[in-house]
């Protein structure tokens, strides 16, 4: 039985999207490699937002199926409002994943995170045989770090030995992200915050010297992962 008043299918963004033409390209493009059964890893952010609503559409028109593994409420609800049902990871193994990125380096190295959703968009990743990232040219970067900070996801009571620590490992700017229309800082899924981290340098290795601080749950920095980049216009 489904609620006679779905709330999540009136779930609108906050902040209108950018670079809407070239992200709607991308979104398309994705949503023509779901295949019947297909068991997918949902990404958070605009791009993917659109990529779900361009799956919706493809599963409608083609009369076929998948399940989704979402990694926001935002993208739930989502999958809510269109009909996708939906499972977690402690179920299903995806067959693969799709998400955005806020920069992307010649490597295929990452930054990701300005939604908050980066542990459980890592988790998904590493979980899946397969990964696409979609992006538009904006996200394009010579270098790491050049436009963004890397998000760290901590527990709270661990952010002044977080902070000391990344101090310790070279960090230029630490800053704590507060809320929008909240008191205090952002909360995660999780029940996490999240310190907004620059470095002068991003070295090999600086993801796993993040992650062995205690207190860190995950960071926004992907190192050394195989994917497959689709830009659009390309």
């Amino acid at each position: 039985m489904r609620w006679h008043h779905n709330l999540a299918a009136l779930l609108e963004r906050s902040q209108p999207i950018t670079n809407l033409e070239a992200k709607q390209e991308v979104a398309n493009r994705i949503a023509g490699e779901v295949k019947d059964r297909d068991v997918i890893g949902f990404g958070s952010g605009s791009t993917s937002l659109l990529a779900v609503q361009a799956i919706g559409a493809r599963l409608r028109e083609q009369r076929i199926s998948c399940i989704a593994i979402p990694t926001s409420f935002e993208i739930a609800f989502a999958c809510s409002a269109l009909g996708i049902p939906t499972a977690s990871l402690i179920e299903l193994k995806p067959d693969w994943v799709f998400d955005g990125a806020d920069e992307v380096d010649p490597k295929g190295d990452l930054i990701k995170g300005r939604g908050g959703a980066m542990f459980r968009e890592k988790l998904l990743i590493d979980s899946s045989p397969r990964t696409f990232i979609l992006v538009d040219r904006s996200k394009l970067v010579s270098k790491l770090g050049e436009r963004f900070a890397i998000p760290i996801e901590i527990h709270p009571e661990a952010i002044n030995l977080v902070n000391a620590h990344l101090t310790e490992l070279g960090a230029s700017e630490i800053q704590l992200r507060l809320g929008v229309k909240k008191d205090g800082p952002v909360i995660t899924e999780n029940g996490n915050i999240i310190l907004d981290v620059r470095f002068k340098e991003i070295a090999p290795g600086l993801e796993q010297s993040i992650k062995s601080i205690v207190g860190v749950i995950e960071s926004g920095l992907f190192q050394g992962r195989t994917i497959e980049t689709i830009v659009a216009g390309a």
